[in-house]
């Protein structure tokens, strides 16, 4: 029999376990669909201690704060959860921040203009970010994603383990769901990852390498059910694009949240994200989607896999899509 005094000490040592960092404060800019949703999961994981959700629309982000956090007492998170209209100040000490902030191509306009735009928008608000913040890691969500992660390094200069793109986490997540979906079996019992470039045409989800429980896909699914569930992963934001009439936002929030966790809890999870290469995977000088061990420095560690010739050549051709998106950067004076 337990003693009451045995009761009180394991009681109370269950409580310490789960208590949050001291000032573990994040920010998310961008109080849209993406950002807000990313807030809400980080909240709701309760390992932060802040969140700060910043907009650019007077009271659009106090708004998404407040209402989130009435929720607080029925989601069960003590995480506080506040709004910034284009207020830095109230970012600053952030160990983590997030870039939701950009606008999706509208009618008649053309790619350079929309690269253009965007580009101003994330060159200034991590100019912000990084002056209240000198230390914070980055995590890039604008799109075009790798571009945008690549203009971030380029601009300024951080240790490249502090800028991060979020687009892999995502796309993987999407090719679990198909695998799961193929193989009528939850997702839970799933794994597969995506690398290469954040664009229909640019991810290689590595089939060879997707499995149930540590047991190849391929036992499972035909060769013609697998080519099947990688097309439908490479089309994934567009085929809900096509559904919902604008960009998802489950989804990506969810991704950004187990990035900013494994980051602040330094859990030291590998993700596929788009990291600055320096001869990884014979590439170099640009952003693109490879797995990479995330803890309390960002990017401790970029994971090189052995790839099959043609996925290598894959993986190449996604490359050279991205690094014709980087030129116009410099077509458009953005760097």
């Amino acid at each position: 029999m337990w003693s009451v005094e045995k009761l009180k000490i394991t009681n109370y040592k269950l409580q310490t376990t789960n208590q949050k960092p001291k000032k573990m404060k994040i920010t998310v800019v961008g109080a849209g669909a993406v950002g807000a949703s990313c807030a809400e999961y980080i909240a709701i994981k309760n390992f932060a201690s802040e969140v700060v959700l910043v907009d650019i629309i007077d009271n659009f982000a106090e708004g998404k704060a407040m209402d989130l956090m009435q929720t607080a007492a029925l989601n069960g998170f003590d995480t506080k959860i506040t709004g910034s209209t284009n207020d830095y100040a109230k970012t600053s000490g952030s160990k983590v921040a997030v870039i939701t902030s950009g606008i999706p191509r509208k009618p008649g306009m053309t790619r350079e203009e929309l690269i253009g735009i965007n580009a101003g928008i994330v060159k200034s608000v991590a100019e912000q970010l990084i002056k209240h913040s000198p230390d914070v890691i980055l995590i890039i969500v604008s799109n075009p994603m790798d571009t945008m992660t690549y203009l971030t390094h380029k601009t300024f200069g951080l240790p490249k383990n502090r800028i991060i793109g979020m687009g892999g986490a995502l796309d993987s997540a999407r090719f679990k769901y198909r695998l799961a979906e193929a193989m009528d079996c939850p997702s839970s019992d799933v794994d597969g990852m995506v690398i290469g470039g954040h664009s229909d045409k640019g991810m290689v989800p590595l089939t060879r390498l997707a499995s149930r429980n540590s047991v190849r896909a391929s036992e499972f699914l035909s060769e013609e059910r697998l080519q099947k569930v990688l097309e439908d992963t490479k089309v994934g934001g567009a085929t809900l694009t096509g559904m919902l009439g604008t960009s998802a936002w489950y989804a990506p929030g969810a991704a950004v949240s187990a990035l900013v966790q494994s980051i602040v809890c330094d859990q030291h999870k590998m993700f596929p994200c788009s990291a600055l290469l320096d001869g990884e995977y014979g590439l170099s000088d640009l952003c693109i989607g490879v797995p990479v061990i995330l803890g309390k420095n960002g990017i401790e560690k970029i994971v090189e896999i052995e790839l099959e010739a043609a996925e290598k050549a894959q993986l190449t051709t996604s490359a050279e899509g991205v690094k014709a998106t980087n030129a116009l950067l410099n077509e458009i004076g953005a760097l």
